[in-house]
């Protein structure tokens, strides 16, 4: 899941939820299911977008945006994506750390 477009996001304040992680070696079903997060994420109440990349070492970062905490802990239990969790710790990631974090102030060029 590769996304080249930077999200569109309202005036802060919201949250970022920051996703980095180290892919294990293939695919098996990795991108469909990273393809049905983003899809499943965007429906959510409180999403407010996306921007994600990935280097050709394994190494990625996602960042979603959220509207709230609550939004984020719905996210986090909702049914399909808990699957997702486990299924990105048994088969698709050497090693990941999330962090969440509010943005207080955001700047663009």
């Amino acid at each position: 899941m590769t996304t080249s477009a930077f999200a569109k996001l309202p005036e802060p304040p919201y949250y970022s939820v920051i996703f980095s992680s180290q892919r294990t070696p293939g695919e098996n079903g990795y991108g469909h299911m990273a393809d049905r997060m983003v899809e499943l994420a965007s429906g959510q109440p409180g999403y407010l977008g996306v921007e994600s990349v990935r280097g050709i070492n394994g190494f990625g970062i996602t960042v979603s945006y959220w509207a709230s905490l609550e939004a984020i802990a719905a996210w986090r239990s909702h049914a399909e994506h808990q699957i997702a969790q486990e299924s990105g710790k048994a088969l698709w990631y050497e090693h990941y750390e999330l962090r969440i974090a509010c943005v207080e102030r955001a700047y663009a060029k």
